[in-house]
């Protein structure tokens, strides 16, 4: 009977043993191939198309394992084999998926809180705009509960790039030939005194700008305001998107813009560690 239990216990620890490394098997193999995916994916996405060869050599796999993954990629429609030289090539599914995280993505409700904390700590008015061709458009303001003019700015209102701060800034981060087309597409206006209307003087601001990682309009739009103002832009790409912060020209000597200009900095690393990638 006693050799009986004992069998029977060996019997069960196997099975025991056995089911677990099924369970641990089970658990470790969707990872791996969920990770082999989607580097599969990071590859291809780095080059304009690779050979069956190039891809088991860059992922560290056998041919026949390559292969199955670039097959089921294939069949899931995320890539295709040309037929000409049946190299591999990512499709268009990945943009159109991305397109879909975009839609679904509120820009101004992740930004917000950072200009409200901008806004807070340097009680003047902020704005947030969206670039639209050679305008900019007003998408979000935070009005300073403390001792602000009322500015006449308001959400949905255009202002041209070429004379605003945030629009200035958002050119820095332009090509040469982006900046030209942005000139050249603009009514150039003197809308004040202050306002610049000869291309030399701007191509001379934008430099001056990248140097110092802020733009300045200077009563450029409206007598008595000046706004400091920074772009949101991510891996070298042209920003779409920047914030200002705007107050009387009696609060913006040059002691105090240094000061905003750390206070912006900072609020532009905030929000690009937050949704930098969405930008």
């Amino acid at each position: 009977m006693e050799v009986y239990f004992i069998n029977t216990l060996n019997l069960w620890k196997e099975k025991i043993i056995l089911a677990n490394e099924k369970i641990k098997k089970a658990d470790k193999n969707p990872i791996q191939v969920a990770d082999r995916l989607f580097k599969t994916l990071e590859f291809l996405a780095s080059r304009k198309e690779s050979g069956l060869m190039e891809v088991a050599s860059a992922m560290k796999l056998n041919k026949s394992t390559a292969h199955r993954i670039l097959t089921s990629l294939e069949y899931m429609g995320y890539v295709k084999q040309s037929k000409e030289n049946g190299k591999y090539f990512l499709t268009m599914k990945i943009v159109e998926l991305s397109g879909l995280v975009m839609s679904r993505v509120d820009i101004i409700g992740m930004v917000r809180p950072h200009l409200e904390k901008l806004m807070e700590t340097t009680g003047e008015t902020v704005h947030f705009v969206k670039r639209d061709g050679n305008e900019a458009i007003y998408i979000d303001k935070v009005e300073s509960h403390q001792n602000s003019i009322q500015m006449i700015s308001h959400i949905g209102s255009r202002i041209p790039l070429y004379c605003s701060g945030v629009g200035k800034a958002m050119a820095a981060t332009f090509s040469n030939e982006e900046v030209r087309d942005v000139w050249k597409s603009s009514r150039i206006v003197k809308l004040t005194p202050h306002t610049i209307t000869d291309y030399m003087d701007f191509e001379e601001v934008l430099d001056r700008i990248r140097k110092l990682g802020y733009a300045m309009d200077d009563e450029e739009n409206e007598l008595g305001v000046r706004c400091i103002a920074t772009d949101l832009s991510s891996n070298g790409k042209s920003a779409e998107y920047a914030f200002s912060i705007s107050a009387p020209v009696s609060r913006m000597d040059e002691k105090r813009i240094s000061k905003l200009s750390e206070y912006m900095q900072r609020t532009r690393q905030d929000i690009l560690k937050d949704i930098g990638g969405l930008l």
